[in-house]
């Protein structure tokens, strides 16, 4: 599956420590580097948006990584993949809706290039 811009996915930061349990969080991708690695606009339990870059996209199949951020996609992504020919139903969104989304990945990009 390859990634691009918008997409939703599920975010999984490093666990501080080895008794810290992995949580997946809502993401959706900022930009691409490669088919392995993206920026994201991720959410906290809260819905607060923050910038992670250079994330390890692990495809289906792969295994996780050990140690550091990754990324994957959503069973529901996962599962469409496998099913071709699954009838797509459409995303409607509230124009609103977005431009706030819009605005969060303007703003993830330029924190990105501020700090890079």
């Amino acid at each position: 599956m390859n990634p691009s811009l918008g997409r939703p996915i599920l975010f999984y930061a490093a666990p501080a420590t080895a008794q810290t349990a992995i949580v997946a969080r809502a993401a959706i991708i900022s930009h691409v580097h490669s088919d392995t690695m993206v920026n994201l606009a991720v959410f906290d339990a809260n819905g607060l948006q923050f910038g992670v870059t250079s994330v390890q996209l692990v495809q289906p199949g792969q295994p996780r990584p050990e140690f550091g951020n990754f990324c994957e996609w959503t069973p529901h992504q996962i599962e469409n993949a496998k099913n071709p020919d699954t009838p797509v139903v459409a995303f409607v969104m509230q124009r609103k809706t977005a431009d706030a989304l819009e605005r969060i990945i303007q703003k993830v990009d330029e924190q990105i290039q501020i700090s890079g």
